[in-house]
């Protein structure tokens, strides 16, 4: 672990600023394995609801290779909860708008607002934020140390092992660590998936992998073609034949973050974010795409390569035995095509934390899990569908789909400026190409409130889930 002291402020919070003070009369140990964004959000929550939390983590030190990720109103408005949303306003970049643009000549055909907009119809911001431990204040350390002081984060400590029924891990050094429950957010080359699962789970190829880069956005201010992408603070997606590329500023706009997707049909590979790639491998995937991406890969010295597989959603996130649960990659990884794998896993730590502080028996432990997967389930199988979708959508090669398509998302951006100008909206955009552009979506994606939800679904359940299990006072007579 890096030692220097993080450029964070404190963000130390009261016992009772989550779950309207409410914290388990029954506080449970539990082991978190797995120390990423979704590790340590489960990790937050579960300590906030009253509880002591372990996380293992199989890396000496923790560090995330540096990239972007899109954190929605659905997430930003739990982060600003967990008292962070200062960190992301000064960490992070807010687009004013979506932009999305042909691969040939750089014509925008689709067009969603979001910035003032968003904070209007969700009530929380859309953020870009950068993603790495080191050096810079960032969002995986901003959760690191807001999780720090209320739990025990235990590096080179990987799992080899669990027993479920118990439950506890097994360590490479030998070590057995036991616990109430085990929550697997080891991500998607989970080992606990395994023991749910029942056995090895392989991925499936997509055909796709990803080309990710960070460029300094002086680079960009320099040139009269590209300074607009530093000077505008748009979320920019250029649609091609078999591909399409993300571009968007980090860092409060030190750095723009480039992925790009292209296709892999290469045997075997290794899925991670960490591979390296082949720069001119990477130009020549992009060869007659307009100026602007030209420009922006002569830019690139390195880049890494992440290629992208897939899995089918599963039947169940928990152990038969209910004492183990997966949560975020584990359960559901996301393709990136829409920007929501971090914020369902945030999402899962929040109904997790959310439910078990109302834990005041062992118990209850297996339908308090049940009822963390009856509230997730839908949503996330949802959203890894959606995801998919977005690969379909954009990578027409030209022709009388990709028209159908360019035309359907020009109709969506000419309705949205009428809207921008104080006119009514005269069109009806469900199921419109430009995923963004379909209100019904939108309001169901980055309208969601986590804790909202839980506690609706327990004033509704909450009653009738206790009433199998015995209380406190009942258990001790």
């Amino acid at each position: 672990m890096d030692t220097r002291e993080p450029e964070i402020a404190d963000t130390t919070h009261q016992s009772d600023h989550l779950y309207k003070g409410r914290r388990a009369s029954l506080p449970l140990d539990i082991i978190v394995i797995g120390c990423g964004l979704g590790g340590l959000a489960a990790a937050y929550c579960l300590a906030q609801a009253g509880h002591k939390v372990t996380i293992l983590e199989a890396a000496f030190a923790i560090s995330d290779v540096g990239a972007g990720i899109q954190a929605s109103p659905n997430v930003s408005r739990l982060l600003k909860r967990w008292g962070l949303g200062p960190h992301l306003e000064e960490l992070g970049v807010k687009p004013h708008n979506l932009s999305i643009r042909r691969w040939e000549n750089d014509e925008v055909v689709g067009f969603t607002p979001f910035g003032e907009t968003f904070v209007k119809e969700y009530g929380s911001p859309y953020y870009h934020v950068h993603v790495e431990l080191i050096s810079e204040p960032d969002f995986h350390r901003m959760l690191y140390v807001a999780v720090e002081p209320y739990c025990n984060i235990r590096v080179g400590c990987r799992v080899v092992s669990l027993d479920p029924s118990k439950p506890s891990v097994t360590l490479a050094s030998g070590e057995i660590v036991s616990a109430d429950i085990l929550i697997g957010a080891d991500g998607v080359k989970s080992i606990t998936r395994q023991y749910v699962v029942g056995g090895p789970d392989a991925p499936m190829a997509t055909g796709d992998s990803a080309y990710r880069a960070l460029i300094p956005t002086e680079k960009l201010l320099q040139d009269d073609d590209l300074k607009s992408l530093v000077e505008k603070t748009e979320s920019i997606i250029w649609m091609g034949p078999k591909g399409h590329i993300v571009g968007y500023n980090i860092r409060a706009k030190k750095e723009y973050n480039l992925v790009m997707m292209h296709p892999d049909e290469t045997e075997g590979g290794v899925e991670s974010w960490t591979e390296g790639g082949n720069v001119e491998r990477m130009r020549e995937c992009y060869q007659g795409w307009n100026i602007v991406i030209q420009k922006l890969l002569a830019l690139i010295p390195s880049t890494l390569d992440w290629k992208l597989m897939v899995r089918d959603p599963l039947p169940s996130w928990i152990h038969k035995d209910g004492k183990l649960a997966l949560l975020g990659d584990s359960c559901h990884p996301m393709l990136p095509y829409r920007a929501q794998g971090s914020a369902m896993a945030i999402e899962d730590a929040a109904v997790l934390g959310n439910l078990f502080s109302h834990c005041s028996d062992r118990s209850q432990i297996t339908p308090l899990l049940y009822a963390y997967q009856s509230l997730r389930y839908e949503r996330a199988t949802a959203t890894q569908t959606s995801s998919n979708l977005n690969r379909y959508i954009f990578h027409h090669p030209d022709g009388p789909e990709q028209e159908e398509r360019d035309n359907q998302m020009r109709a969506a951006m000419e309705d949205a400026l009428r809207v921008a100008r104080g006119e009514k909206s005269t069109l009806v955009l469900e199921g419109n190409a430009n995923q963004w552009a379909d209100k019904t979506k939108s309001d169901i994606q980055y309208g969601y409130d986590a804790d909202e939800e839980t506690e609706k679904w327990w004033l509704a359940n909450g009653d009738k889930l206790m009433s199998f299990v015995p209380s406190i006072s009942e258990a001790v007579n």
